[in-house]
């Protein structure tokens, strides 16, 4: 095991491109600790899925270094990686439509089974609470073709929860979801932050971030523009050269602290 006491994701120098633009990314820096709740923001094409995807070693940077845990991700087996990180993607693979809602969260025990090809009592146990944390306990039973995309959204991130990983990436997990459950999962992604795990979501959603997230890092173009608290990257002066939208905050009653950012117009 790494050390506990470093972060539990590391990126250094990281860069990543593609055959037809080979310095699409980076380079990043980017140290990630239990406890804290990062939110990747920017445009549609800034990098924020493909950053994920380097952290969950699906994808090998170019250059520079990815540590898991302390260790270097390459040395890491599979199981390992799976049992410490778990990502859920933007786009749901169009499968599994005949399984039932438990039987897609159970799929998250599947790194933690040594011998048994059937759930034990244990994860039945932790499948379920999964499934209560994320509101999804009652579609335990029904296909998950007969599901809603948001409801099906939040199964996956179900799935992931039962994955028990100390890492959790998620991309546009609440682009699917209405208002209220968009504020119950980042709810839940701060109080999972706060129970110990190192989360990190790709949102498109300014305020959310602004509102629930510890951390923030702005990308442009594959380019970092900004990395720190969420109150000094969601800023105007930050945002509108990046999404080229003219942008104000808006205040509580009374004048209080700033809480709400607003895009007003877009620049020509």
């Amino acid at each position: 095991m790494g050390d506990d006491a470093g972060p539990v994701v590391g990126l250094e120098a990281v860069r990543f491109g593609y055959p037809s633009r080979p310095d699409f990314l980076g380079p990043i820096d980017m140290s990630i600790e239990r406890g804290q709740c990062w939110g990747v923001v920017g445009p549609n094409g800034a990098g924020k899925s493909t950053l994920l995807r380097i952290m969950a070693a699906m994808r090998r940077p170019s250059s520079g270094s990815l540590s898991i845990e302390g260790v270097a991700a390459r040395r890491l087996s599979a199981r390992r990686l799976a049992r410490t990180i778990a990502l859920v993607p933007q786009q749901i693979e169009a499968t599994g439509g005949q399984y039932t809602a438990e039987q897609i969260v159970l799929l998250g025990r599947f790194p933690h089974r040594r011998f048994s090809l059937f759930e034990s009592a244990d994860d039945q146990r932790i499948a379920l609470d999964a499934m209560e944390r994320t509101g999804t306990a009652q579609f335990a039973d029904r296909p998950l073709s007969t599901l809603s995309g948001g409801e099906a959204q939040r199964v996956h991130i179900a799935a992931a929860l039962a994955q028990q990983p100390r890492v959790l990436l998620l991309d546009e997990p609440t682009s699917s979801l209405d208002v209220q459950h968009q504020i119950l999962i980042f709810t839940l992604l701060r109080r999972l932050a706060a129970e110990g795990m190192a989360i990190v979501v790709a949102c498109h959603d300014l305020n959310l971030t602004l509102r629930f997230c510890t951390h923030a890092m702005l990308l442009s173009d594959g380019a970092v523009v900004a990395c720190g608290i969420p109150e000094e990257v969601i800023t105007p002066a930050l945002l509108e050269p990046v999404y080229h939208v003219r942008m104000e905050y808006l205040t509580g009653e009374g004048g209080g602290a700033r809480q709400w950012i607003a895009a007003i117009e877009a620049q020509s």
